[in-house]
């Protein structure tokens, strides 16, 4: 989703440093052959996550909802070393899609796949993380950061996606819009978190940037 009007986004674009070419092929064949390739991050927020990874100079990532492998792969493009990307989606029919493209941009020895409900997957990963981008299901974002905090490593980013959700967060919610209020409630829990400082961008479709400061 994008709530910034074409002719910018295409502006935007342009005068931003070019998606690899296996990027582009897989933009491509999302749009081609899955169902629902809005979900797709994209060129200029793909460029945002690399950005922004190789700012923080992660070992350690973690992303919830892997979709087509796009975002993990811009992701990935900032790790360091033998750093690994652990990438989650619960729709296996996707794996297979997602690791080919994985493969041909290089990172299969980096990007570890985890197939499941990311509320199962979490508990057993027993790593710590730098960076963190949360893309999934709107109704469970306050678990999933709940989940990912005591993980976060002094310091570490989490990127959380869709958080403007097509600008109804500025509309009265019906009680049956559930997505729409994950996002209402996750945006308000964020700013009330004693351990946080977080940065709400208008890009897309709204990115918080948050960063732990504390255990509390």
């Amino acid at each position: 989703m994008d709530l910034l009007p074409d002719s910018i986004a295409e502006y935007a674009e342009k005068f931003s440093s070019p998606e690899p070419d296996v990027l582009k092929k897989l933009n491509r064949d999302t749009h081609a052959k899955v169902l629902r390739p809005r979900m797709l991050a994209g060129h200029l927020q793909g460029r945002l996550l690399s950005f922004i990874s190789r700012m923080v100079k992660p070992e350690r990532i973690l992303e919830i909802g892997t979709y087509t492998g796009y975002s993990a792969i811009c992701l990935a493009e900032g790790l360091q070393g033998d750093g690994l990307l652990h990438t989650i989606d619960h729709n296996p029919e996707l794996r297979d899609f997602a690791a080919g493209f994985i493969r041909e941009a290089g990172y299969n020895k980096q990007i570890i796949q985890h197939t499941g409900e990311a509320i199962d997957v979490l508990p057993s990963l027993n790593d710590h993380f730098d960076l963190v981008y949360l893309d999934a299901d709107k109704i469970n974002y306050i678990r999933y950061f709940e989940l990912i905090f005591p993980k976060l490593r002094q310091g570490g980013i989490v990127l959380a996606d869709n958080v403007l959700w097509n600008g109804k967060v500025l509309e009265k919610v019906s009680d049956n819009d559930e997505e729409t209020l994950g996002i209402v409630r996750f945006n308000n829990y964020v700013r009330k978190h004693a351990g946080v400082r977080n940065l709400l961008l208008p890009f897309r479709d709204g990115l918080m940037i948050i960063e732990k400061v504390s255990e509390a």
